[in-house]
């Protein structure tokens, strides 16, 4: 099969007419690297989507409250109403397979001021009354220090961990701020850790400038009593969160008296059922890169089954010569479908290498530009390239199959007569 005087005649084929070859061979080139630069593209707009929603635990729910829309039990429409501490222990105590309740109240943020100070410095940041167990819901690195812990809960420790753009913001290069006091809205708190969070946009100065205190040093510092300004709920594995969401809002309704058809008192985002939403869009998106760059390729397949037919009918009187020699049919079909598989399988290795190129480059230009919103390092994996072979070693027998049929039919007297 892979005797040095086949191939050697493959190559005088496929040399003959150069420019016909070439034609052919780029219709499959073409449809290969369409496939890889559509999937690449995909693959980065997947990561760029994937890294904005960062480490945070995807199933999970968030909760606040709002205005109520109707009237219920003699309380009237547009009431305002705050969540308590112990909704907490009720909604975990109702509602089965929850991971992760936290509490959570804020300053700052949309409000703005200058509400930390810091000797001479002062800077707006977002400071948050948290449990512990919201790093575990939203992650980070802890740079120095520690994170909070139940003690400082239970003690009620004025402690604070800050972010590194707080640390920039309000010390001096190389000072270490543990074991220093910065005051929040004329309270001081002892800062214990740093923390740096993962971010696409560039140094991701937003995220670090924040500030985590214990929850209830929060409530007794700035007078929230048990009031709860919104929670971060996480369901256990194999439990949607989008499930429980129905039964949590539930509980908060018949606790603080909400009619249950009152569909705006509880605001609730759920990030599960929002990933899930973007899976979906990831696996559209493939199966139509997929679809389109076959149909590009499948175009290229009938060039090459087309031109091998060509070839055929131009070495009719040859074929008819090796047949009445003796040679058998299936080595004159086996000859007509590895040119076909060369022809193909050299075009779309070429059209692969060209892809791989074109990535890379991609992918130097974003290193040296810097990130690009939803867009991350465009990438095809190893399972796609050898993919992308199966196919073309299939394209390539299916294009020469027809020909080689064609060839053998050809009666040898019949051959000999054509001219």
């Amino acid at each position: 099969m892979f005797n040095r005087d086949r191939w050697k005649e493959i190559l005088e084929v496929l040399t003959k007419n150069w420019f016909r070859t070439v034609l052919t061979a780029f219709g499959v080139f073409w449809g290969i690297l369409i496939l890889i630069i559509l999937l690449a593209a995909g693959k980065g707009l997947e990561n760029g989507i994937r890294a904005d929603f960062g480490d945070i635990a995807t199933n999970t729910m968030f909760m606040w409250t709002r205005s109520t829309t109707k009237a219920y039990k003699g309380l009237p429409r547009g009431r305002r109403f705050n969540y308590k501490i112990q909704d907490v222990a009720l909604i975990r105590e109702q509602v089965p397979n929850l991971r992760y309740i936290s509490p959570r109240n804020q300053l700052g943020g949309f409000r703005g001021g200058n509400n930390v100070v810091r000797g001479i410095k002062t800077g707006a940041f977002n400071v948050y009354g948290d449990y512990p167990e919201i790093i575990n819901q939203d992650p980070m690195k802890i740079t120095s220090g520690r994170f909070l812990n139940q003690l400082d809960i239970e003690q009620k420790r004025k402690i604070a961990i800050i972010g590194e753009g707080v640390r920039s913001s309000l010390y001096d290069l190389g000072e270490d701020p543990l074991g220093t006091y910065i005051k929040i809205q004329g309270v001081n708190f002892l800062v214990v850790g740093t923390y740096k969070k993962r971010s696409t946009d560039g140094d991701g100065e937003e995220v670090q400038k924040e500030i985590y205190i214990p929850f209830t040093a929060f409530s007794q510092a700035f007078n929230r009593a048990d009031n709860v300004g919104w929670m971060a709920i996480t369901a256990n594995d194999g439990t949607s969160i989008t499930q429980l969401k129905e039964s949590i809002v539930g509980v908060v309704k018949e606790k603080h008296k909400i009619h249950p058809d009152d569909m705006r008192a509880i605001g609730y985002f759920d990030l599960y059922e929002q990933y899930n939403r973007v899976e979906s869009l990831f696996g559209a998106m493939r199966v139509i890169a997929y679809f389109v760059g076959i149909l590009v390729l499948l175009s290229g397949i009938i060039g090459v089954s087309n031109i091998m037919l060509i070839v055929v009918k131009e070495r009719t009187k040859e074929i008819g010569i090796r047949r009445a020699l003796g040679e058998d049919p299936w080595s004159i079909k086996k000859q007509i479908l590895l040119e076909s598989i060369f022809l193909t399988l050299i075009s779309g290795m070429a059209g692969i290498v060209m892809g791989a190129l074109f990535i890379y480059g991609i992918n130097a230009i974003l290193e040296m530009s810097g990130p690009v919103d939803m867009f991350l390092n465009p990438s095809v994996s190893l399972g796609v390239v050898s993919g992308a072979l199966v196919i073309l070693m299939t394209s390539g027998l299916l294009a020469g199959f027809i020909p080689a049929q064609s060839a053998i039919k050809v009666k040898p007297i019949d051959a000999l007569r054509t001219e």
